[in-house]
């Protein structure tokens, strides 16, 4: 699988290929013999297919998952075990990093240059947590009972299901794969039907790392599969990442069998421009925050909330900038926006730019398809910006996932604070000042999971995300992501005491 860059860029797959699921250590096809195609967005070629789960073969993999569990070495083996194992995927990571990269740009158009680097880094991710599974602890606690010794242990929840979106398919993968494993858990996992392939591919490094069999399990298919799984009566914990809609269902799902439950969200997150801030690097900010990853992200910052005396100004040196922004070929190194990652969502995102013209705002640049014959057959979107827009418009409100961003004045902090947090979602948020007091001033004041000062859109793997309000449940990322994939035990062990009264445990 390892390639050199310059084989990713030029290299191109003329056959289709054809991918099977990962169940109890065995490629196996979907029980009913039913596939589905996966399309590349640039050129709308069927490049590969793959199986259509049905709810037996959802129930095998979950099955699997339960045996290894229960009575395979996974969750019996040792934190130093479990860390072997992660390193020796993260080094398997590192060597097929251009290959897996290639194959997410064929799933979902997004760039090379972005989803390389975000692929090679995946490696970290497993170093980290192996170092996180040899330093999981419980602690002591001191008891105000005498001749009591108290103590907590963090174990395994056990069969894990976690679904995963499309646009950055490996990455929000090993978001939940790494913590899940380094704890003791099993997985199923069920990627997006739009990028299937990338995680099939990954699969096979997972069993190349040592992984028993049965401790992840890969099942591929739409909406229905990934109902089925989340449903499932022997799935402990779901680990979603996607539409705010989806992972309420999934809430609700969960709660019946009072199963746990991590939910990553939507977003619609503000960049607040304050009139000291350096006008280029935020404009770049913007772009990185936005356009880069052709709008799809959860954590876009796609309201471009600016101080009223540096509007105009700084409207149109944001729409000169993307007037320039190149369009192409996402395997192209110098292209800086690729397309729209499937059908579904280009016809959404077309259909936000015409709800936002209706509701009267002003498209200051981009939002048409582009003229360059040599682009027809792919769904590109020009990166579109708004004007005219105030906060109640359906264009500021709705989650538009795609190259798409709004300007809103404000007058001072508190205005900015208020239009800020006037919205469902609590994903993330940006201020750009060079005041440090006032930076401190709105992060605090900002209902967002993360913040960033005079930067965008930057993650890794040590540092938690997660969202306030209808931008999810839990967080992802860091030392403490390992507590989502674990149950906390106490245990109180007599050291002396004699039971005198039975009826009064105080005694």
């Amino acid at each position: 699988m390892t390639s050199t860059v310059d084989h990713i860029a030029t290299n191109a797959i003329t056959e289709r290929e054809h991918y099977r699921m990962l169940i109890g250590g065995r490629w196996v096809e979907a029980s009913d013999g039913a596939r589905f195609d996966s399309i590349n967005p640039f050129d709308g070629r069927h490049w590969a297919d793959v199986p259509t789960a049905t709810g037996q073969d959802v129930d095998a993999a979950v099955r699997a998952a339960r045996e290894a569990f229960e009575n395979g070495p996974w969750a019996a083996s040792t934190p130093a075990q479990r860390s072997a194992v992660l390193r020796k995927l993260g080094d398997l990571i590192a060597a097929n990093a251009d290959e897996l990269a290639r194959i997410q740009v064929l799933e979902n158009g997004k760039l090379i240059r972005e989803v390389g680097g975000q692929t090679r880094a995946l490696s970290g991710h497993c170093y980290f947590y192996a170092g996180v599974a040899e330093t999981m602890h419980g602690q002591t606690v001191a008891s105000s009972v005498p001749n009591m010794h108290v103590f907590t242990v963090r174990e395994p929840i056990g069969v894990v299901a976690a679904i995963t979106p499309w646009n950055s398919p490996l990455a929000l993968l090993l978001w939940k794969l790494c913590p899940a494993l380094a704890a003791g858990n099993t997985v199923v996992i069920k990627p997006s039907e739009v990028t299937p392939v990338s995680t099939v591919k990954l699969g096979e490094l997972i069993t190349a790392a040592g992984i028993p069999d049965g401790v992840v399990n890969i099942v591929t298919g739409a909406g229905p599969t990934g109902a089925a799984l989340a449903g499932h009566p022997g799935v402990d914990k779901v680990a979603f990442t996607g539409s705010t809609a989806v992972g309420k269902a999934i809430a609700v799902t969960t709660a019946e069998r009072l199963a746990r439950v991590s939910l990553e969200l939507g977003g619609k997150s503000p960049n607040i421009v304050f009139p000291d801030a350096d006008t280029a690097n935020t404009v770049n900010g913007v772009i990185a925050g936005v356009f880069a990853a052709t709008g799809q992200t959860c954590m876009a910052g796609s309201r471009v909330l600016v101080h009223q005396d540096i509007y105009d100004e700084f409207a149109e040196a944001l729409a000169a900038r993307v007037r320039t922004i190149r369009i192409g070929d996402p395997l192209d190194p110098e292209t800086e926006m690729g397309t729209v990652a499937c059908r579904p969502q280009y016809e959404k995102v077309l259909s936000y730019i015409e709800i936002a013209e209706s509701e009267g705002a002003t498209l200051l640049a981009g939002g048409r398809k582009p003229s360059d014959p040599a682009l027809a057959a792919g769904l590109f979107v020009e990166p579109a910006v708004f004007t005219g827009v105030t906060n109640d418009m359906r264009i500021a409100q709705e989650e538009v996932f795609g190259p798409v961003v709004v300007l809103i004045p404000f007058a001072d902090e508190d205005d900015a604070v208020r239009i800020a947090n006037d919205t469902r979602f609590g994903l993330a948020a940006g201020v750009w000042t060079n005041d440090i007091a006032r930076a401190l001033r709105m992060v605090r004041r900002l209902r967002a999971g993360t913040v960033w000062v005079n930067n965008y859109r930057k993650t890794n793997y040590v540092a938690p995300f997660g969202g306030f309000k209808e931008s999810g449940i839990g967080r992802e990322n860091g030392a403490d992501a390992v507590n989502e994939y674990t149950e906390l035990k106490t245990v109180w062990i007599d050291m002396g005491n004699k039971i005198t009264d039975p009826f009064n445990p105080r005694a």
